[in-house]
């Protein structure tokens, strides 16, 4: 069965470099992983692209030929994804059962909010057997203004709705928050969005005249009581696997290595049966199943609280990790050279 995400959210919401450390993260792990560009517009890719959409139409192309801006047309090209579904069903199917994929969907919003064709590409993958979840990225910064949180926040929760899968929504560039000024609150508050009626004072401030519907905004997002944030620093391992570990938990994934893998003894099956037919505790438990490591109080520590500590402690650590592979290296060297030297010593007769 195979497994996969619905990459989506506001451009400049950080997608693609998202999609990119995946595959880099992944690949380190061994886990199998195939990105799916759905972006006609995005002529720069940085990440191994395994299907693009830009094969079967472009944007550019479109405009030309309908007189579309890039909003129209952007709308025109997943609508024509729609209606020729059947090209991407035959390129998925020749990445295997076991296929993990990453749908890097464009940035316009209104395609995973009020748009029906993201929607029912995403239903069609459900039904020829995906186990998918949407990763809403958002961009951090916007905690620190409440009204850009509350917009955020409903954002987030008609994404959920529209789109109708298990859903993680994630503040990205988390590294980077403390730039923009201090947080008012904690940042547990916003990513476990707690009572927002401590909001209604900087909001009334911002913008008297609308009190009333900012309140009703806080309400509605508070009867749902759906949204919630990971945290996401793409450059930072520990921040890359919690929120890998949290979609897995999510869909469902278990990764199963293969049987020369290295793992305790006894915990993997060396039969030749299909990976999705041997069972596996330890991944089981290690991965989507096992306990979620970390908390957003080490977050803020790490991005807000302490980051200068923080980044002189890991560049510390990163020196000596480079002296001591330098030291195997050099040794290694040596070792090879003083083994050429007597190899090429001749006994006199």
């Amino acid at each position: 069965m195979p497994f996969g995400e619905v990459v989506c959210g506001a451009p400049g919401s950080g997608k693609s470099t998202y999609c990119y450390g995946k595959h880099q993260l992944l690949t380190a792990l061994n886990r199998p992983i195939s990105i799916v560009n759905l972006d006609p517009a995005n002529d720069n890719i940085p990440y191994p692209c395994a299907i693009d959409i830009t094969s079967l139409i472009t944007l550019q192309d479109v405009m030309d030929e309908h007189g579309l801006g890039p909003n129209g047309g952007m709308l025109y090209c997943m609508e024509y994804l729609d209606a020729n579904f059947d090209w991407l069903e035959a390129r998925l199917k020749e990445l295997g059962p076991d296929a993990y994929v990453l749908f890097d969907v464009p940035g316009q919003v209104e395609l995973s909010t009020n748009h029906e064709s993201l929607k029912h590409i995403v239903q069609r993958l459900t039904k020829i057997g995906f186990r998918l979840a949407a990763v809403h990225l958002c961009d951090a910064h916007y905690v620190t203004d409440a009204a850009k949180y509350v917009s955020v926040l409903l954002l987030s929760l008609r994404t959920m709705l529209q789109l109708e899968l298990p859903h993680i929504n994630v503040l990205s560039k988390v590294d980077l928050i403390a730039q923009y000024g201090d947080l008012d609150f904690n940042l547990d508050f916003y990513t476990e969005v707690q009572d927002l009626s401590y909001l209604e004072n900087a909001l009334n401030t911002a913008s008297p005249r609308y009190a009333a519907l900012n309140m009703a905004f806080c309400s509605l997002i508070e009867d749902y009581g759906l949204v919630g944030f990971e945290t996401l620093a793409v450059e930072d391992k520990a921040s890359m696997l919690h929120l890998t570990r949290a979609i897995d938990r999510a869909t469902g994934y278990i990764f199963v290595p293969s049987p020369d893998a290295p793992a305790p003894e006894g915990t993997l099956d060396a039969s030749s049966v299909a990976v999705s037919a041997r069972p596996n505790f330890f991944s089981l438990f290690s991965s989507a199943a096992g306990p979620m490591a970390g908390n957003v109080r080490d977050v803020q520590e790490r991005w807000v609280d302490a980051r200068e500590q923080w980044d002189a402690f890991e560049n510390k650590e990163w020196r000596k990790e480079g002296e001591k592979i330098r030291e195997a290296s050099e040794r290694e060297n040596a070792m090879q050279v003083d083994g050429k030297g007597k190899s090429g010593i001749r006994e006199r007769k």
